[in-house]
């Protein structure tokens, strides 16, 4: 259904000048020019031909990298660069594996110490059993794709929704072929000069294993230690504990569609209306919600282009 969307704009893309041209050209040929009443519904229907363009075929092949600083007194050792990648969707429209490849590339050039992957590297809703051999070679090649990232603490990762829709334990086990580390109610401890620190990933609502805690995420974790947690949902970082230094969560896609006056149309969650986009501090903790990079229902962006992140992580 999306991909028929993308096709039927690019036709409007094209068919509205051509059909525009062929009218004026009539009309000057006939000696005779539109009437204002005209001229104002070629106006109209040119001002909305230029917002579907930018919403359906532009917007969503952009790229926005958003650099943040975070300060936390929960955060000890050297400042930390996390890159964040989220929502790439990959076999959905506007994200095929050369573009995902790209923005690997264009993260590999921000030098971050770790790379975190929030989830829902799979498009659509349908299981893997249900998929063609096509779709599912596509979103193994986007998997391997993911191995091209370079960081020297690591690549992390948690699943996300679209994930165990598809078939959750494909998915990481393609993640771990391309040296990606998933984590679902789990923590590693990552040593660095300069004192240790700790990386936990939180389950997926839609996960088979297990629903998100931070209990159990952070089981075992000194108290001394700092830790940042991953989270496909933005939602559980409403039971986050004041010795997270940083939650890092996408699933929102900051609404996708993002109008003046009247702001974000969609609300995937109760979290994710809480905590649409960016970086919150909530009593006393801190959380960045990516936008993430791809489209979800409709292949739709509309002042909310897709993005990656580079949080730097200082203590105080």
């Amino acid at each position: 259904m999306s991909d028929l969307i993308v096709w039927l704009a690019w036709i409007g893309a094209l068919a509205w000048p051509a059909l525009l041209g062929f009218g004026l050209w009539r009309g000057l040929k006939a000696a005779r020019g539109p009437g204002w009443i005209l001229w104002s519904l070629i106006a109209f229907i040119s001002i909305i031909w230029a917002l579907g363009i930018r919403a359906f075929l532009w917007e969503p092949a952009t790229l926005e990298v958003r650099r943040v600083e975070v300060a936390n007194r929960a955060w000890s050792g050297p400042p930390l660069r996390i890159g964040v990648i989220s929502d790439t969707h990959t076999d959905g429209p506007h994200m095929g594996v050369a573009r995902l490849e790209s923005i690997i590339a264009r993260m590999n050039a921000e030098h971050p110490d770790i790379v975190v992957l929030l989830g829902d590297f799979v498009g659509g809703h349908g299981a893997a059993a249900e998929r063609s051999a096509e779709e599912r070679r596509e979103i193994g090649a986007g998997l391997a794709a993911f191995g091209r990232l370079k960081a020297p603490l690591g690549v992390w990762a948690v699943l996300g929704n679209h994930d165990w829709w598809y078939d959750g334990g494909a998915v990481e086990s393609g993640l771990v072929a391309a040296g990606v580390q998933v984590l679902e109610n789990n923590r590693a401890r990552i040593p660095r000069e300069g004192g240790a620190f700790w990386v936990g990933g939180l389950a997926d609502y839609e996960s088979r294993r297990g629903l998100p805690s931070y209990i159990h995420t952070l089981n075992g974790v000194p108290p001394d230690e700092p830790v940042i947690v991953m989270s496909h949902w933005p939602d559980p970082f409403a039971a986050a504990p004041a010795r997270v230094a940083l939650t890092l969560a996408g699933h929102s896609h900051c609404g996708q569609v993002n109008l003046p006056f009247i702001g974000r149309l969609v609300h995937v969650s109760p979290g994710a209306e809480r905590w649409p986009c960016g970086l919150y501090e909530d009593r006393g903790g801190w959380l960045y919600v990516s936008g993430g990079v791809g489209t979800s229902i409709l292949p739709v962006r509309f002042n909310q282009p897709p993005e990656i992140a580079v949080l730097t992580l200082r203590g105080f």
